[in-house]
């Protein structure tokens, strides 16, 4: 069977089996991650099974990035002194044949952050993940789309185009995160509606879901599409499960952890919600 041929229960079964490997395979994550989001960043790949190591050093990545799984890089609290060592990490990542996955943070707030996702795009990232204005503003390369901060002033739907077209001048598979997350390699597209409309609310929502497409990524890189997709359904569901429990934006952050760690296969094939468009 083809993969567009595939229905929401062969995907929920990809998906199954990848958060399966994740756990028993716990692949080591590399994280470059931003000041802000480092604490859930960290705990969702421990909940999910992967062993997060938040090293930023350039001295220390010749030595440590060889031997990771996967490499995570996270712009959100950009500086000119994390660049550089971004920028190491990426290029070892690549020599050594290493998936790695870019989270493009309000990538059209400044033109200093532009190129620097530019720059990074340019050494091979096996997955990009962002809202709808950063997938647009790194697709047309333009300063000052519209934003506001590292909120999307776009739909996911407004940024298909924009995947697709940005998947295939990069070699990337391209993440675009709302209310439907679409995934796409520049040829397919598939579609991800899981999680709840209250996780916007938690700061780093984002950030951690592009961490744990790191693991995933990490233990199936041959099928990064698929990976991909299975992680951010994945993430949903723990979303959708800890909203039984919460009672706002607080008290779902700790119910989504507890979620992502205590998934079964029945809540995993019952909810998630994949299709190829």
């Amino acid at each position: 069977m083809e993969d567009g041929e595939q229905g929401e229960g062969e995907w929920a079964s990809k998906a199954w089996a990848h958060l399966s490997s994740v756990r028993s395979l716990s692949p080591l994550i590399q994280c470059i991650a931003n000041f802000v989001s480092m604490d859930l960043t960290a705990n969702t790949l421990l909940s999910a099974g992967a062993s997060p190591a938040m090293l930023h050093s350039s001295t220390e990545s010749p030595d440590f990035t060889p031997q990771v799984h996967a490499l995570y890089i996270n712009v959100g609290t950009l500086s000119d002194a994390w660049l550089p060592a971004m920028k190491v990490a990426a290029k070892l990542a690549t020599k050594f044949n290493k998936p790695w996955i870019l989270d493009p943070v309000a990538a059209a707030a400044s033109r200093f952050r532009l190129k620097a996702c530019l720059d990074l795009i340019s050494l091979k990232p096996s997955v990009i993940r962002g809202n709808a204005s950063e997938i647009i503003a790194l697709a047309d390369a333009s300063f000052g789309s519209s934003t506001k901060g590292v909120d999307s002033s776009h739909d996911s739907t407004d940024a298909v185009e924009a995947a697709k077209s940005l998947a295939y001048s990069s070699g990337a598979v391209v993440a675009v995160s709302g209310a439907v997350d679409f995934i796409t390699d520049g040829n397919r597209v598939l579609g991800a509606r899981n999680g709840v409309p209250l996780m916007q609310k938690i700061t780093a929502t984002g950030c951690a879901v592009t961490a744990l497409i790191a693991a995933f990524v990490a233990i199936d890189p041959s099928h990064a599409l698929e990976a991909t997709a299975s992680a951010l359904a994945v993430f949903g569901v723990a979303g959708e499960i800890g909203m039984e429990m919460a009672r706002g934006p607080a008290s779902l952050r700790m119910h989504l952890i507890d979620s992502l760690h205590g998934l079964d296969q029945t809540a995993v094939i019952s909810r998630v919600k994949i299709s190829a468009l």
